[in-house]
């Protein structure tokens, strides 16, 4: 913990949670708040705006042209569908998806019988579906992504020389956040560089004060130190791999229980 975070280390009553609300109401989150008597809201802080099949055609991409198909979210599952629907192409039976989670894999059901089709699945991360992809070498990838994605899986595709194609088929922007202006918050917590990026499309001039600033992953913590944010909670930890236990152990320091 740093000088900086020590001299903040001040009671936690409210926290804001820069993702939707959760519909399962056994939500860590929702125990938080009851464990502790604190105030815990949710707020998008970014958006997903689809890309028409009219701007999907401008990159010039044939989706039948592929053998397989790079799921990392159920966003990408949704949109490469939908501009499937617009363009009328009918996924072929043998076409491989290569998902990065089950939740993911177990998702592409919205769409496609998948007990008929071939689907790989890593276990969470994009280090564990790269494993699986460097046994398939010889497939011709189809990567449907957002504007902004992490660079993991296409560098390795690339440094690889696979055969793939990367298609933007979503937009990832800042959400409208202009009702929050007067509102603050001991703690909000951020979950990607994203929505640290939202955070300043919308306050510009955002001063933290005594605001604590938690950040889950690597590069949300890289996004909120090159603000010139201090980091306050940072997860996973190893003995908090969660964003609500590295939350719950700085409650517990801060508001001395």
């Amino acid at each position: 913990m740093t000088k900086n975070t020590e001299e903040k280390l001040r009671e936690v009553r409210s926290i804001l949670v820069s993702q939707p609300k959760p519909s399962n109401e056994g939500s860590p989150y929702f125990k938080l708040a009851e464990k502790y008597d604190i105030k815990v809201d949710f707020r998008p802080f970014i958006q997903i705006d689809p890309i028409s099949y009219k701007e999907f055609r401008k990159q010039k991409i044939d989706i039948l042209d592929h053998t397989a198909v790079i799921f990392t979210s159920r966003n990408a599952v949704d949109h490469f569908f939908r501009l499937c629907a617009e363009s009328k192409i009918e996924m072929p039976n043998d076409m491989k998806y290569f998902c990065i989670s089950e939740q993911t894999a177990n998702y592409l059901q919205k769409y496609i019988v998948i007990r008929k089709r071939k689907i790989f699945t890593g276990t969470r991360t994009a280090a564990d579906l790269i494993e699986i992809l460097k046994k398939h070498r010889n497939e011709k990838y189809i990567f449907p992504c957002s504007n902004i994605r992490k660079d993991d899986i296409p560098v390795f595709l690339k440094n690889e020389q696979y055969n793939y194609t990367e298609g933007i088929i979503y937009k990832t922007v800042a959400s409208d956040l202009s009702d929050l202006a007067d509102v603050n918050y001991d703690v909000i917590a951020f979950f990607s560089p994203s929505g640290i990026n939202s955070l300043f499309v919308n306050f510009p001039d955002f001063r933290q004060n005594n605001t604590r600033i938690a950040a889950f992953g690597p590069t949300t913590a890289k996004a909120v130190r090159e603000a010139g944010l201090n980091l306050d909670i940072e997860a996973p930890l190893p003995n908090a791999p969660s964003m609500t236990g590295a939350i719950e152990l700085y409650i517990k320091k801060a508001n001395g229980i």
